[in-house]
């Protein structure tokens, strides 16, 4: 199965942007990642709790970015736009946190943030 094809089956999608359907798939990969990362921050010895809140944050908005960025009936186009920039924000402060921890997980995650926050703001030119 693929994504693109999903969505270019949608009657009201003429031209789908590769970039945006990048996004998609990445900030849906995001959140899973920093669920995961959140789950292992528990299990460590020190105090998490700001990595933990920080993953859970960017988790939520990842999954929400991802839900709207693959919905095309009658569009609303600045709440995506506003949903990618907080998509961008919550990746680099989760990325931020993350990385300031040695444990695998943490830069596990910080490296998916990254990604997913750069992949957003290439998408964001072609939400119009």
């Amino acid at each position: 199965m693929s994504l693109p094809s999903m969505i270019a089956a949608h009657p009201q999608v003429e031209n789908e942007t590769e970039e945006l359907v990048l996004a998609a798939r990445h900030a849906m990969l995001c959140s899973l990642f920093c669920t995961s990362c959140a789950d292992a921050c528990v299990a460590e010895d020190m105090d998490m709790a700001q990595c933990i809140r920080n993953c859970l944050d960017c988790a939520d908005v990842c999954a929400s970015t991802a839900r709207l960025a693959v919905r095309r009936t009658a569009q609303n186009i600045d709440v995506l736009r506003a949903q990618m920039e907080a998509c961008i924000k919550a990746c680099e402060t989760c990325a931020e946190e993350c990385s300031q921890h040695d444990n695998p997980h943490c830069q596990l995650c910080a490296k998916m943030c990254r990604e997913c926050a750069e992949d957003c703001r290439k998408a964001l030119p072609h939400v119009n």
